[in-house]
């Protein structure tokens, strides 16, 4: 079984997660500012490929952080598979 991961180590990955959601924010944000003022569509299109590129690297630091937690937990194998199938 795996050890447990210490508080100090969830509570630093829970804050790198944190921070990125705030930085996508700050990016959707900027999106919509450029849709309200009309900005060029390749600018448009390349800011919300940063944006969705961003949102799937996120995902991906969450997922992975939080299947260990589970893990660490005992969580039934079953319950990390239904985990992995809404993160799609």
């Amino acid at each position: 079984m795996t050890a447990p991961v210490p508080i100090t180590d969830r509570e630093a990955e829970k804050t790198k997660i944190i921070n990125r959601l705030r930085r996508l924010e700050g990016q959707i944000r900027g999106l919509q500012k450029m849709v309200e003022d009309d900005k060029n569509c390749v600018d448009i299109m390349t800011q919300l490929a940063s944006a969705k590129s961003a949102l799937d690297g996120t995902g991906d630091v969450i997922l992975e952080t939080y299947v260990e937690m589970c893990q660490a937990r005992g969580d039934a194998p079953a319950d990390l598979v239904k985990l992995l199938k809404l993160a799609r």
